[in-house]
């Protein structure tokens, strides 16, 4: 079947000497993986690789077999032209970092326009605003809201966090943050893009990434960290 739709780049892998398998999470069909053969050869092979960095936002033509195997693009061209994150050091890091963990956690075979438009419009307004340095805590608790385990805030209040089962509680178990941490935690949870960013010290911002990492772990099975997370605590540190 010949399907038109937007696709964003979640990862891609070299395929013996010149092709790739490129993991896209498509608005029409949520998760996708697609063959391009002859990727690093040819006079545009760079324009090629180009298309199919970390979180670039694709419209494409494919053939959608819709077996199980590997599908092909028809045609593509860029969506959206990024004028900053290709070229900043931090947002692109953080672009990478974020595209892992989006590749660890999206699982959905099937569509999913909210979390596809959201992510959309949240790579443009990285793209296009300066001051970022809260963007990857803010994306990746919002993403749980589309994942299914966004915290339980009905008990705001109250001083601990349980990860476990993602509410808020006034007595510290296992498992749960500490009171300085769950502080943190509320802070970010009340956060827009467009707040104040300088409302964490980079320590606190290294606090909160554990948090969420382990957040995650919790809540998805399978959940491998990122290898770029070294990398990306480099770049904030």
């Amino acid at each position: 079947m010949l399907v038109k739709t937007k696709a964003i780049v979640l990862s891609s892998l070299r395929y013996q000497e010149k092709s790739l398998i490129v993991k896209c999470f498509t608005l029409s069909d949520g998760l996708k993986s697609y063959f391009v053969p002859s990727a690093y050869s040819g006079k545009k092979s760079n324009q090629k690789i180009a298309y199919f960095q970390p979180l670039t936002i694709l419209e494409i033509e494919a053939i959608h077999k819709n077996k199980g195997t590997l599908e092909h693009f028809k045609d593509l061209k860029l969506a959206t032209a990024f004028q900053t994150i290709n070229t900043d050091i931090v947002k692109s890091t953080m672009v990478i970092f974020l595209s892992e963990m989006l590749n660890h956690s999206i699982q959905e075979e099937e569509e999913n326009k909210d979390l596809f438009t959201f992510l959309e419009t949240a790579l443009i307004w990285l793209d296009t605003h300066e001051e970022t340095s809260n963007f990857h805590l803010i994306l990746l608790l919002e993403i749980t809201k589309f994942l299914g385990f966004y915290p339980d805030i009905s008990d705001g209040e109250t001083k601990f966090f349980f990860m476990n089962e993602g509410v808020f509680t006034p007595f510290q178990g296992i498992s749960c943050l500490s009171e300085h941490e769950t502080f943190l935690f509320k802070k970010l949870i009340a956060l827009k893009f467009d707040s104040d960013q300088k409302i964490f010290a980079g320590i606190e911002r290294q606090i909160l990434l554990k948090i969420l990492l382990e957040y995650y772990s919790i809540h998805l099975d399978g959940f491998k960290k990122p290898k770029s997370l070294e990398v990306l605590k480099e770049v904030f540190s």
